[in-house]
């Protein structure tokens, strides 16, 4: 049952991001590699200025078509998976990831596609 629409996603990005951004150091991220912090950051940092750019009804500018947006989303999610391999994160370092990455899969996959009129 898909029932993420666009107008919840786009509600959903601002928070995610600034998420993102300060969850990191709360948790206190980057005691098996420095990168799990600065990750996360920089991706946080990256998302909000997507979601700025995004064309959905709470896009500031809407030069990003929102597909493209969803295919970032589903890429970060990949990456976000894959990184505590690559880097070698451990304990919460990798488990931050893998929840971050799994739960945004769980979003991409229960969009809502929006019929065209």
């Amino acid at each position: 049952m898909k029932f993420v629409t666009k107008r919840i996603h786009a509600f959903l990005d601002y928070p995610v991001a600034i998420i993102l951004i300060l969850l990191p150091y709360i948790l206190g991220l980057g005691s098996s590699n420095p990168m799990a912090l600065y990750v996360s950051v920089a991706t946080g940092v990256a998302a909000f200025i997507l979601t700025l750019l995004t064309d959905h009804n709470l896009g500031v500018y809407r030069i990003v078509p929102y597909k493209v947006h969803l295919i970032v989303d589903f890429l970060v999610a990949v990456v976000f998976i894959i990184v505590p391999f690559i880097l070698s994160f451990q304990g919460i370092d990798a488990y931050y990831y893998w929840i971050n990455g799994a739960m945004v899969l769980i979003v991409v996959s229960l969009h809502k596609p929006e019929i065209s009129t």
